[in-house]
Formats: structure tokens, C-alpha cells, sequence
């Protein structure tokens, strides 16, 4: 028994909220925590702020081979009211086999697996079978620019040997449950026997979507200009008008279906393991028939692009010459050009807009090393059946694909089926279940320590 829920619980107590703002929380308080861990493992750390508490930890575990894998993850989180919260956000409270708090899925209970394990591999004198370097890092959750962007361009010496990462966003269990999709025979057959594992029904089907991709970024800010005046008179060019009936042609568009190499394989796989057809040309419909299981694939057959924040006037009397919006947009590789075209259609000739942050989406091949996270989950589950996966948001994969390194979203986790994990994200009462932590570490270990069969 590793102590990974107890490093979970401490994270979870340092408040590393990420506002956005250069000079938000900070991370500093966590690296400590995590550098200090470390060094009682007999791992030497590197610590190094890109800006005052804006802190990132990188270090190396030698192995037998030299050739590098990167175990990245960060230290900020998403804010979060306490009002709207069962327990306090960041109390890191232990309850109903849960560890509870802002962060626990994404993404200190990951990091927390990897600290427990390192820690174990010291007790008990283990080597990994190559070198190992890890990384917790600031900022992903807003530009990345104080975290691995920092990383990537001011101690690019860290990462050498490195060619291969994993990180979040994948290798968690999502339950589909016998019949569900056509009569559930596959399902039932699938998990009969001794293998099953404790935990969900042994008539469930587990699928493990490992991310091989994810879709870019576009993080913009749209601007309309008018004419200031008194807002008793008729307006001669109202910015705010102007810019809401842009918005509302943004949130009503609806993008078309766009299938990438990567996300037509986890359609393909994920057929396969359900033991149905998927149709491509009713992939809308084909969402709402797979249920859970089709939650895998919504957010990244298209392209998107949500406005989310608005700033405009000063006097409810007064017209202001200008209004602006804020837009999270989301790319699928090799599709900047349609989505940029398309948005600037949609936005009109008033608007103007610059990117606040933008990164090109990245995809990793579905072979050697995701063969190697396949057969992991599958030794600890074998009844598990993995899938590529494509993410719908964004990761530091970006940040270190720029410098090489193919990414995969590999955060192991056994989740009871009636967890909303997806809903845990940036969500309300963010928690994540002691016994698939502890699930993740094993996972882990077979992963880093011995050869694994191909899947």
C-alpha cells in the first residue's frame, strides 16, 4: 500500500488557484511541498521560478537505459467558490473512499501517483527500465507561458534523452453497462471469468481511452468600435449591439463534422470494443445512442469555438466606443485555415480579433509506447480494453512537441461507474476515489519498471 492518497490529500490543502493573472496564487508553496518529497526519495530536484511564485520542479530518475520518458503534469488549478462546494475546495478531506478538493482529477491526484510511486521505488531500491524525468509545472491551466513554455525554452537541457511523455487527459476507465449498445453479449463475454477485477459489475464493459491527440488552441479577443454617446439618443454605431449580434452568430454556428486520422481510429477501436457499428455519417445520433461511450468522441469530431467572458461600458447612461469578448476556440489538427476563415465569416467586418494564446493541435502515433500503455492497463485490468483518444481541450503536449517530444494522455485511473469524471473537470465537488489512485500507481509501476508485451 503506497501512501498516495495522503500526498493526494496534502496538494489538495495548498492553494495553487491559477486566476489567469501573472500574479495570481502561485505554485510555489507546492513545489516546495513536491521538492521536498523528492529529496526524501534521494531524487535531486531543480527548482526554477519563471516569475516571483510562479514555481516548476523538474527531475531526473536514472534507469537502466538512458533513453528518456517525460511524466509531466501541473501544479495550478481552476479557482473555485467555496459556496458552491458539499466540502471546502481545498480541505484535501478524505470521505467516502474519496479524496475531496479543487484538483483531485485535474490534476494533483496524478501528480500524487507518480510522487507515491517514486517514493515506493526508493524503499524498496527499484530502477526504472530508462531514464525517467519528471516534471510539475505552473501555469498550464491559463497560457502554459509560465509553466512549460517557460520550461521548454529556458531549460531545454533538462528534457535531453527525452523523446516520449506521458501526462493527463486519458487512461481512465469510462463503464458501459451490459446492454447499452445492442443485445450486451459482447460485454458479458468479455468480462467472464477470474480475471474480472473487484470493483464495477463484472458483466460491465471498461473501455481506457489512451489520448494520442488533441485539438489546438485559439484563445482570442474580439473587439468591436463605434461611436461613443449619450444612451438617451439614437446610436449612430453601437459597439456593444454590434458585438452581441456577433457572439450570437458565433454560439449558434454549428461547425461540421470533421474526421481526423486520429479520431477516426478511436471511432473505428471503440466500435470494436462495444461490439457494434458506428456509423460515420450519423455521428450526432451515434452520441446520444452510445451514451457514455459516446462522450469519447463528442467534442472532437469538430471544431469549436464558445464565447466566454464580455467587457463593455462604463455608465449605464453613457454608449462606449468600443466593447470586447473573449472566445475559446478549439482546433482539430490541419484545420486552422477553415476554422479561422470560418470565424472571421461569423465575427463580420466590424470585429476585430488577436490571439490571446494560440498552439496547432498535436497528434502521437497509436503504436510502440501506446502499445506499452495499453498492455499496462491491461495487466492490471484484463478485461479493460483500451482506445486512442483525441482530447477536446489542451495540455503542455503542446509546449513539448515544440521541442520534440510526442505526447500521450496516460493518467491511469479504476473509476466507479458512477463517478461524472468528466464532470470532475474544472467542476463542482472535484473528487477521485482512493482505490483508483492506488489502481494508477500499479499501473504505473508495470509500465516503468518491466518490458511490456505489445496489446
Amino acid at each position: 500500500m503506497t501512501d498516495v492518497a495522503g500526498i493526494c490529500s496534502d496538494l489538495l490543502r495548498i492553494d495553487t488557484t491559477n486566476d489567469g493573472t501573472p500574479d495570481g496564487s502561485g505554485e510555489r508553496p507546492a513545489a516546495e511541498y513536491v521538492a521536498g518529497l523528492l529529496a526524501g526519495a534521494g531524487i535531486e530536484p531543480t527548482v526554477f521560478e519563471s516569475a516571483p511564485r510562479r514555481t516548476s520542479v523538474v527531475a531526473r530518475i536514472p534507469g537502466e537505459s538512458p533513453e528518456a520518458l517525460l511524466i509531466h503534469g501541473h501544479l495550478d488549478v481552476v479557482p473555485a467558490d467555496p459556496a458552491e462546494w458539499t466540502t471546502h475546495p481545498f480541505s484535501g478531506e478524505i470521505a467516502d473512499g474519496c479524496v475531496h478538493g479543487r484538483g483531485a482529477v485535474d490534476m494533483k491526484g496524478t501528480l500524487s501517483m507518480t510522487l507515491a510511486l517514486v517514493r515506493e521505488w526508493a524503499r524498496r531500491g527499484v530502477r526504472p527500465r530508462r531514464d525517467i524525468v519528471l516534471a510539475f509545472l505552473a501555469d498550464e491551466e491559463a497560457t502554459g507561458e509560465y509553466g512549460a513554455g517557460y520550461a521548454v525554452t529556458r531549460h531545454r537541457d533538462l528534457f535531453d534523452g527525452c523523446t516520449e511523455a506521458i501526462s493527463e487527459s486519458g487512461g481512465f476507465s469510462v463503464t458501459v453497462p451490459p446492454g447499452t449498445i445492442g443485445s450486451g453479449a459482447v460485454h458479458s463475454a468479455a468480462f467472464a471469468g477470474d480475471d474480472a477485477p473487484a470493483g464495477p459489475s463484472s458483466g460491465d464493459l471498461r473501455v481506457y481511452p489512451v489520448a494520442v491527440g488533441e485539438r489546438g488552441t485559439a484563445w482570442m479577443k474580439v473587439t468591436a468600435h463605434g461611436v461613443a454617446g449619450h444612451g438617451s439618443k439614437p446610436p449612430v454605431d453601437n459597439p456593444v449591439a454590434e458585438l452581441c449580434r456577433a457572439l450570437a452568430r458565433l454560439a449558434d454556428h454549428r461547425w461540421p463534422v470533421r474526421l481526423t486520422p486520429a479520431v477516426a481510429s478511436l471511432i473505428g477501436n471503440l466500435g470494436k470494443a462495444l461490439g457494434t457499428t458506428i456509423d460515420l455519417d450519423r455521428l450526432d445520433e451515434e452520441v446520444e445512442r452510445l451514451g457514455r461511450a459516446g462522450t469519447l468522441f463528442k467534442g472532437v469530431i469538430r471544431n469549436s469555438a464558445n464565447p466566454t467572458m464580455l467587457d463593455a461600458g462604463y455608465k449605464v447612461n453613457v454608449i462606449p466606443g468600443t466593447a470586447e469578448a473573449h472566445v475559446d476556440g478549439r482546433i482539430l489538427p490541419g484545420l486552422r485555415d477553415e476554422f479561422l476563415e470560418t470565424i472571421d465569416k461569423l465575427l463580420g467586418p466590424k470585429i476585430t480579433r488577436e490571439f490571446v494564446s494560440f498552439d496547432d493541435g498535436v497528434t502521437s502515433p497509436a503504436e510502440g509506447l501506446f502499445d506499452d500503455l495499453c498492455a499496462a492497463l491491461r495487466a492490471e485490468d484484463p478485461a479493460g480494453r483500451p482506445v486512442p483518444y483525441v482530447t477536446t481541450g489542451g495540455t503542455d503536449a503542446k509546449s513539448f512537441a515544440k521541442i520534440g517530444i510526442r505526447g500521450y494522455g496516460f493518467a491511469p485511473l479504476l473509476l466507479d461507474p458512477g463517478l461524472d469524471y468528466f464532470g470532475m473537470f474544472h467542476g463542482v465537488d472535484e473528487r477521485v476515489p482512493v482505490a483508483g489512485l492506488e489502481f494508477g500507481v500499479r499501473v504505473l509501476d508495470r509500465l516503468l519498471t518491466a518490458p511490456a508485451p505489445s496489446c
